[in-house]
């Protein structure tokens, strides 16, 4: 439509172009325009010149199609959004169908996972799930018999029980139903409702008190930030550093301990002998725990070119393998050259560190001879890669950033994490060294140093790269071990904690907060609270949950837990709900580990799957040319393609998608008890049962992290 020209002698815009564009082809582009300014004129004209009204006609005309061009464009846009929604559903169902057919199960996992001498028994395996089937089976007939009752006129307002139908209705005239049911509602109201509301009220302090303590956290993170405070070099070590060999460059052994990890051991090796350190005073031992021959030929070449190369790296392999990691390391301690070194660095098999690592940590010690661990934190090369790996990322993000670093700034002290960290080897001899006792020998030692009063340094801007677990597979035995060993290391260390002489604030440190409000009472509300306790208050109404716990408060505490993760913030009610999720597997592991259960010495390698940034291909090629003689440029697509093979390689090996058959019990029971609260209207705990019941689902399906096709 071509502009008008006004009396004035200038072009008027007939008002506001909008420009459409069909997605399907048979479209194409058209123009529309908003009503001229005449168009809202009142007035008429007569003779064959067009009057406002006559012109408004028209443009009721061409708005009409205008219109319609819009509805036809929403349409097109619905029936877009429809069909992803069905293909999302149609991939789902085959998802779903695969699992069913499959018929693999939590429970078909092979015993020997858990390593050489660790045989769960069967009937300590299955004694969790069976007290969830149950509570589930009583859900099911409970809803039956609650719909029934709706029908016969009892209804309930929550949260207040409504008697009126029970009051109004004379003894003699009730039928069969309407007394068993009175009877039912006089037995809740007299003997269930009591001990449950206690329950639930106790939960719910516990549940305020670790908020209170999360919120401290938060507030001590926010003064470190404030204030700026780190931890600084005593006077003279940067200049140090900078002054070549004849600065403070003091002996360091580096130490890799690995178990059949083929998919990460030349990225971590390569890392490691080309940090920046004299070579005359840094020894590389390579402690490989592998019993795959295959794999074990594979690091012994790879120990050997580096060899050749000039580093100072040995391969160790042990023949009786006792300990796990603890076993590796204590025996890698025991050779005589280790009385030359000064200090101990750790690295995973998948870890990476910066070239500078030592350089940046080191110099920490000097002139502080309490100092006895040096911590840096992780940072992950597959964050992004799916909806799980995003989620540890928020948990672990916090875990660095909040609680390592406030407990370091404040305290001097907190858990060791087994990787990326410096040791001072007086230190860990002074506490006595590596012990086996538990699966999480890292903690172990570190509050051992901690009770003969050493002191530990976290370095939140000293970054090491490693993996996240892909799978849930692998994810849920990497909680199950985090969260069986702090309970068998808290039986084991409580005696020591209370006869040392510490101060009275450094024991209640340890025992409170450190082992039972972090390690022990987290996981035992958040179960209780939201996947028992909450689904039962549906059944017996009398019990109450403020909304404010139900809703308000989590809400919080996950806004409070994303926020050193500020990229992650769409993804704050996925993460609400797997956390949730999440505390079946961490219950069940401090029940093992407080009680010292088969699956509590369970310990079963992270499943890696060798993923490496392409700037840290680059950096690793460069690092290499400069120690090959004659050799080429690096190829990076060559390394690339290497990469792709070796990932190729182990994505044959990976293992199936299972169903796991608590989280989809406690799915099926928290869906039941959604639908129970739509009979009283309960609207905040309806919506919160049915999303995190679909969040048991998705996750007791398989369907969140890694899938194999």
């Amino acid at each position: 439509m071509a502009p008008s020209i006004g009396w004035w002698g200038k072009e008027s815009q007939r008002g506001t172009p909008v420009a459409v564009k069909m997605e399907n082809t048979k479209w194409s582009m058209i123009e529309l325009e908003g009503p001229l300014k005449e168009d809202f004129l009142i007035g008429g004209g007569g003779g064959g010149i067009e009057t406002p009204t006559r012109l408004r006609d028209k443009s009721r005309n061409k708005n009409a199609k205008q219109l319609t061009w819009v509805l036809l464009l929403k349409a097109h846009k619905a029936a877009g959004c429809l069909t992803s929604i069905s293909s999302a559903m149609v991939s789902l169902g085959s998802a779903i169908k695969r699992r069913v057919r499959s018929g693999r199960t939590d429970a078909d996992i092979d015993n020997t996972d858990s390593g050489p001498g660790v045989v769960e028994n069967p009937t300590v395996k299955t004694r969790f799930h069976s007290c969830i089937k149950l509570f589930l089976w009583l859900s099911v007939l409970l809803l039956g018999f609650e719909v029934a009752a709706y029908f016969k006129g009892w209804h309930f307002g929550a949260p207040h029980l409504q008697l009126q139908h029970l009051l109004a209705t004379p003894l003699e005239f009730r039928d069969f139903f309407d007394s068993i049911y009175s009877g039912w509602v006089l037995f809740r109201v007299e003997y269930l409702a009591p001990p449950l509301q206690f329950l639930a009220n106790a939960c719910i302090l516990l549940f305020i008190v670790q908020s209170v303590d999360r919120l401290v956290l938060c507030l001590g993170c926010f003064w470190i930030r404030f204030r700026k405070i780190k931890p600084v070099l005593k006077h003279g070590a940067v200049a140090d550093m900078e002054s070549g060999e004849k600065g403070y460059f003091p002996m360091v052994l580096v130490q890799i301990p690995m178990c059949n990890e083929k998919e990460v051991y030349q990225q971590s090796i390569g890392a490691v002998c080309n940090l920046d350190w004299p070579k005359s005073k840094l020894l590389i031992q390579v402690l490989d725990d592998s019993d795959d021959s295959t794999t074990q030929l594979l690091i012994n070449e790879e120990v050997q070119k580096w060899q050749q190369e000039g580093a100072r790296i040995l391969y160790r392999h042990r023949v009786i393998r006792d300990g796990y990691k603890a076993g590796n390391l204590k025996s890698a301690m025991n050779y005589s050259y280790i009385k030359d070194y000064e200090f101990v660095a750790i690295f995973d098999a998948d870890f990476q560190p910066t070239p500078d690592f030592l350089m940046r940590t080191i110099p920490h010690f000097k002139d502080n001879e309490e100092l006895g661990l040096v911590q840096a934190r992780w940072s992950f090369v597959n964050k992004d890669e799916n909806l799980l790996t995003r989620l540890q990322n928020i948990n672990l993000a916090f875990h660095f950033e909040v609680e390592q670093q406030v407990n370091g700034v404040f305290l001097n002290f907190f858990g060791f994490n087994g990787t990326a960290g410096v040791w001072r080897i007086k230190a860990l001899e002074d506490s006595g060294g590596w012990l086996e006792r538990t699966t999480v020998e890292d903690m172990d030692i570190a509050v051992r140093a901690h009770l003969h009063g050493w002191k530990f340094i976290f370095l939140n801007d000293v970054e090491c790269q490693c993996e996240l677990p892909e799978s849930y597979e692998a994810y849920r035995k990497q909680q199950h071990r985090w969260h069986s060993g702090p309970m068998q290391l808290f039986r084991l260390c409580l005696p020591q904690i209370i006869c040392t002489k510490i101060s009275v604030w450094k024991k209640c440190n340890l025992i409170f907060l450190f082992f039972l409000l972090r390690k022990l009472i987290l996981p035992f509300y958040s179960f209780t609270l939201f996947c028992i306790i909450l689904p039962m208050t549906m059944f017996i109404p009398e019990v109450e949950l403020p909304a404010l716990v139900v809703c308000y408060i989590p809400a919080t505490m996950s806004f409070l837990n994303i926020l050193p993760a500020p990229k992650s913030l769409p993804f704050i009610v996925p993460y609400l709900l797997f956390e949730n999720t999440m505390s079946v597997t961490k219950f069940n592991a401090m029940i093992s580990g407080l009680f010292q259960l088969g699956s509590a010495y369970e310990w079963v390698v992270t499943k890696k799957s060798g993923r490496s940034s392409e700037g840290d291909l680059v950096a690793l090629g460069q690092k290499e040319s400069k120690h090959k003689r004659g050799s080429s440029e690096p190829n990076l697509v060559d390394m690339k393609e290497e990469l792709v093979k070796q990932e190729q390689k182990a994505t044959k090996k990976k293992k199936h998608n299972r169903i796991y058959t608590k989280e989809l019990s406690l799915a099926f029971l928290l869906l039941t008890a959604a639908a129970r609260s739509l009979l009283s209207a309960q609207g905040i705990h309806f919506y919160f049962l049915l999303f995190q019941g679909v969040s048991f689902l998705l996750v007791g399906l398989d369907l969140i992290g890694e899938q194999v096709q």
